[in-house]
């Protein structure tokens, strides 16, 4: 039985800088040199980090002001303004801000359930923001997915702070939530290599080393993930058998 098609290898594949004998191309070093002489140029010449944004929810206008200056006075970037849960859960869903503040005791809809809602949707971290320090409440806002507290009254100290570690956490369970993606992603490819290597076998008389190698070869010859290639073996090989 013939081997089963795959898609076609993809054009643009980067042109050798040796001849048939081996030896480098006179020049052929040349580019490489002219990239690294513009990085430097560029690395010099890069421009500094936007600021981070934010979306402010206080239902007492006199408090909000405050935080709003406090954030721009240290160079964050304040995209939206809200004065009860609801309006805050629908700016930040909007706006997709680098974090959102919130007094926890807003009408309309809590800063707990608010910060719920975004947490569920990865919309962006939660500073939340109370007058009392309870342990229950204290409790429920790290369930809703709050990853910091600040208690009311507060200075710039206290809530700078807060911010850059709801900022840092953050960024450790995106980070966290990609390494687990990519496991699963592993975990998933090795089945199908394992199943597409079955059906060679069966089908082809391949080895498991040799199926493997086949798999392997062809994920590179047609520039495509050994994912795809056993996927492809598998739908085609399928088919036959039925």
């Amino acid at each position: 039985m013939s081997a089963p098609r795959l898609p076609f290898r993809q054009s643009g594949a980067p042109r050798s800088t040796r001849d048939p004998a081996g030896t480098r191309r006179p020049g052929a070093h040349r580019p490489a040199r002219r990239y690294r002489r513009l990085l430097s140029v560029s690395d010099q010449e890069a421009t500094p980090a936007a600021p981070r944004r934010v979306v402010v929810a206080e239902d007492e206008s006199l408090i909000r002001l405050d935080i709003v200056e406090t954030l721009r006075d240290n160079g964050f970037e304040v995209v939206g303004e809200a004065g009860d849960g609801e309006t805050a859960v629908a700016l930040a869903t909007e706006l997709r801000p680098d974090l959102v503040i919130m007094d926890v005791k807003m009408p309309q809809l809590d800063g707990i359930s608010a910060a719920e809602r975004l947490n569920r949707n990865h919309i962006a971290p939660v500073v939340l923001l109370t007058a009392f320090s309870q342990k229950e409440l204290v409790e429920r806002a790290g369930e809703a997915g709050a990853l910091a507290y600040v208690v009311k009254p507060f200075t710039p100290n206290d809530l700078l702070p807060a911010i850059e570690i709801a900022l840092a956490r953050y960024a450790q369970i995106i980070t966290l939530e990609a390494e687990v993606s990519d496991l699963v992603e592993r975990f998933e490819t090795r089945k199908l290599v394992d199943r597409a290597k079955g059906l060679l076998n069966e089908k082809m008389g391949l080895t498991e080393p040799e199926a493997f190698r086949w798999i392997q070869k062809a994920s590179m010859d047609r520039r495509l993930t050994m994912h795809d290639v056993a996927q492809a073996i598998i739908e085609q090989l399928s088919a036959k058998k039925a």
